[in-house]
């Protein structure tokens, strides 16, 4: 079998982990390209304003100022320096085998981000996640690209205020709109942009029966509920995704989480196997690379899942060796925290 991933040269890593820092530094994003400053009005009444595209690349003009304001004027100047600078490292780190994804994605990231909704404990989850997790554990793999946000929430969110999640969607400039439900009176529990290939927004919750309803009040919506989902989302760590031009600090779930849970979701998709294929290759190439800088990341991990997450996984053994053959450390770790009967836990 062929290498799951190939590691990335450690100077890249640097400079990526240089990105991270100081875009979490940052603090508030600003939306769209870096953008320019231009002076607007009469003799008398002029302002300075930031001038910038955002997609679908319509330009768009926010006030910065009086044209006497040469406090407001330069700190806008310092903020656009800066997310030329990302933008710029961005673009070299996505030749240099970096994950990054769309355009539209990070418009969402950012507003989010910016309307502090990861800081008050929203996790994001699916594939963005496992990509932003390569780009931390410094491997390069192709992955299938996503039209997919998935964001997830464990307990109440710590927001400052209500936040709506509908309303923040919409504030991104971008035409989204509820995707109704299966069933009259059934609330929405996604967003979506127009057009079968449009980005679709999913908020998910633990819950015991796949697809119920779960009431976020503070988001003023519904998420879907996911079984297990309290495991994946019990531990969290800050990392950041790279996406159109931005880095975009976030929270994710644990690698090693991720890692079973993914296989466990890949038992549950009937009749769904592309989805299942893409569920097992991610969680394949993820625990390869975790294993290289933390190689008892799995078991501890596996120790905390509940018995009954782990019980369609083990018959899948075999074949998920077999798979990771050409890394024989975590081919190893893979044998031994799935051997013994169903829902065993052995320790190694």
């Amino acid at each position: 079998m062929p290498a799951l991933f190939r590691p990335i040269e450690s100077a890249f890593r640097a400079q990526y982990s240089e990105l991270k820092e100081r875009a979490s530094a940052a603090g508030e994003l600003l939306p769209g390209t870096p953008g320019t400053l231009a002076l607007r009005g009469a003799a008398h009444r002029k302002y300075w304003y930031r001038v910038y595209y955002w997609p679908p690349g319509k330009q768009h003009e926010i006030l910065v100022g009086r044209a006497d304001d040469e406090a407001a004027h330069q700190a806008m100047e310092e903020r656009m320096t800066h997310a030329e600078w990302i933008a710029a490292q961005v673009a070299n780190l996505r030749k240099l085998g970096f994950q990054v994804a769309d355009k539209d994605s990070a418009r969402v990231l950012v507003e989010l981000h910016n309307r502090k909704a990861f800081q008050a404990g929203l996790v994001l989850v699916g594939t963005l996640a496992t990509m932003a997790w390569l780009n931390e554990l410094g491997a390069m793999t192709p992955l299938a690209r996503t039209q997919d946000v998935d964001l997830a929430r464990f307990e109440r969110l710590k927001l400052a205020a209500p936040l709506s999640f509908l309303g923040t969607l919409q504030a991104t400039g971008l035409p989204f709109t509820a995707v109704p439900g299966l069933h009259p009176g059934d609330r929405p529990t996604s967003v979506k942009l127009p057009g079968a290939q449009g980005l679709r927004v999913d908020v998910l919750a633990p819950g015991r029966k796949l697809g119920s309803p779960v009431r976020i009040a503070e988001l003023d919506w519904t998420a879907q509920a996911i079984p297990h989902y309290d495991y994946l989302l019990g531990e969290t760590e800050p990392a950041a995704v790279l996406a159109g031009s931005h880095c975009i600090p976030v929270r994710l779930p644990q690698p090693a989480r991720m890692v079973w849970h993914k296989l466990y979701a890949s038992t549950q998709r009937a009749g769904l196997i592309d989805k299942a294929r893409k569920d097992r290759r991610q969680a394949l190439v993820l625990g390869a690379a975790l294993t290289e800088l933390d190689p008892t990341a799995l078991r501890r991990a596996l120790d905390a899942a509940p018995p009954a997450m782990l019980r369609p996984i083990r018959p899948l053994a075999q074949a998920l060796v077999a798979e990771a053959t050409e890394h024989g450390e975590f081919a190893d770790r893979l044998r031994r925290c799935l051997a013994g009967p169903p829902g065993a836990k052995r320790k190694s």
